[in-house]
């Protein structure tokens, strides 16, 4: 996170605020949770109050001495004081072709070149690291064992990926053991955090270099929960990660970990629900899971949801690998054919990561027939250039897309592609996915305009 100065961002109105607005929108955020008055806040920090409300009111910006200072006096980081930098403020960011080219680098493994790297679009607002990687080594062999395939070590993001022809795509099963599965264009995976893989390119007749579009990306634990886990710290945040190895003890886990948060013993439980403690003491050593009233009476006693205590549906693989011929196809919007869709690999463990194909098959039609609630990456895989149309804050936006751009688009960007061509898009939620977009649709209008721009103190002097 970072602020930039010379940037600006709408409210939940559409009005368009400054970046120093948008700081001291925090700030006055930050001081009502701390149940500071700016008079007050002024004489801890050493300020004027005019000085604090000019800072508050966004037409001064606020110094790093003065944050720096927060941080001493106050239970707060630094990082809580600036925001996250927009640099998509039209709704869609896009890269071309040629622009990712310049940022071509080679890497080599063991001495001789393994991957040529080039960036894609990226944006601050989104946690996208996505690469096109030409495979640099050639293999004449699909065995796993090749020594020609240099493995890494895993990383801290999720991956989908996209092939683009012969490539061979190395990865480590459960077990441990090593796989290799044949891939060509238009095959997917996904492959968790930390799995050690690797790709190389596969010897042909046409002497063709395979490559791919690695698609990085985090999820829940980037950014500020990673940083909460190393703040308390590994002795204490391995408690975080619980037993799901199995449904049973996935439910056990959910159940006793719940229970220990409430400070109830067993026999309360028990008592409330009118069942003997030695049913729930079952259910907390994985003998079984209850049927769904029963867990909705759990649910009930422990004052959670009863989505809380729900282990996952069933155990999902570390690496998913789907062929192209082989995945869903149809069309949309229904009763047309703007679009065909073809769905590409994705994870239960993510709902809310989605990757498809698209054909775009529509040329004159002026709907904006496209708006969603995730973040998402475009990449033009196919030959020919198409073009995308948006609106935003009543303005209306148009540019062609080539083969080879890449393209970034905020959550319910209305939108559309027009032409004949073809795309890839992956989807994810980001941060406001799932809990907190649950919380935050309990607020009324009122509450939701202040979560986006802070105006009032908490409460009324006069």
């Amino acid at each position: 996170m970072h602020c930039n100065r010379g940037s600006v961002n709408a409210d939940s109105r559409g009005a368009l605020m400054t970046n120093h607005q948008r700081m001291g929108a925090n700030f006055r955020g930050l001081l009502n949770d701390l149940k500071r008055r700016p008079q007050d806040a002024a004489k801890e920090l050493g300020l004027e109050v005019d000085a604090v409300e000019a800072m508050l009111s966004g037409t001064e910006e606020i110094p790093q001495e003065v944050i720096t200072k927060a941080t001493e006096l106050w239970p707060v980081n630094a990082r809580d004081f600036y925001l996250f930098h927009d640099d998509t403020p039209h709704g869609v960011k896009i890269m071309r072709a040629e622009d990712s080219v310049k940022t071509s680098r080679v890497m080599e493994r063991d001495g001789s070149p393994y991957y040529d790297y080039r960036d894609t679009v990226m944006s601050s607002v989104a946690s996208f690291r996505p690469e096109w990687i030409q495979e640099l080594c050639v293999v004449d062999t699909n065995d796993p064992e090749n020594p020609s395939a240099k493995w890494n070590n895993g990383h801290f993001m999720h991956q989908f990926t996209y092939f683009v022809g012969p490539v061979n795509f190395y990865y480590r099963g459960r077990n441990g053991e090593k796989k290799v599965a044949v891939m060509n264009t238009g095959d997917t995976m996904y492959i968790t955090p930390f799995v050690s893989h690797t790709f190389t390119t596969r010897k042909n007749d046409k002497g063709e270099k395979g490559l791919i579009l690695a698609l990085t990306y985090g999820d829940k634990l980037s950014g500020d929960a990673q940083q909460e886990l190393a703040a308390i710290g590994p002795g204490l945040a391995e408690n975080f990660a619980l037993d799901f190895s199995t449904r049973e003890k996935a439910f056990a886990a959910l159940l006793r970990f719940h229970r220990e948060a409430a400070t109830m013993t067993v026999e309360e439980l028990a008592q409330r629900l009118n069942i003997p403690k030695e049913t729930i003491e079952n259910y907390e050593s994985s003998q079984s899971i209850p049927d769904l009233d029963t867990v909705k009476a759990l649910a009930q006693g422990l004052n959670i949801n009863c989505r809380d205590l729900l282990p996952p549906d069933s155990e999902t693989e570390q690496v998913i690998v789907c062929k192209y011929k082989e995945m869903h196809r149809w069309s949309y919007p229904s009763g047309t054919a703007r679009y065909q869709v073809v769905e590409l690999a994705s994870t239960a463990r993510l709902p809310y990561s989605k990757a498809i194909e698209v054909t775009v098959q529509e040329a004159d039609n002026n709907d904006l027939d496209l708006r969603l609630g995730l973040h998402q990456y475009g990449y033009n895989v196919g030959n020919t250039p198409f073009t995308m149309n948006w609106e935003l804050n009543g303005n209306t936006h148009s540019e062609v897309i080539n083969p080879g751009d890449t393209l970034y688009i905020k959550p319910f960007v209305k939108h559309n592609y027009r032409g004949d061509g073809k795309l890839l898009l992956l989807r994810i939620g980001g941060y406001m996915a799932g809990d907190p977009q649950r919380e935050f649709s309990t607020f009324d209008k009122a509450g939701v305009e202040r979560v986006l721009k802070e105006t009032k103190q908490w409460f009324n002097p006069g």
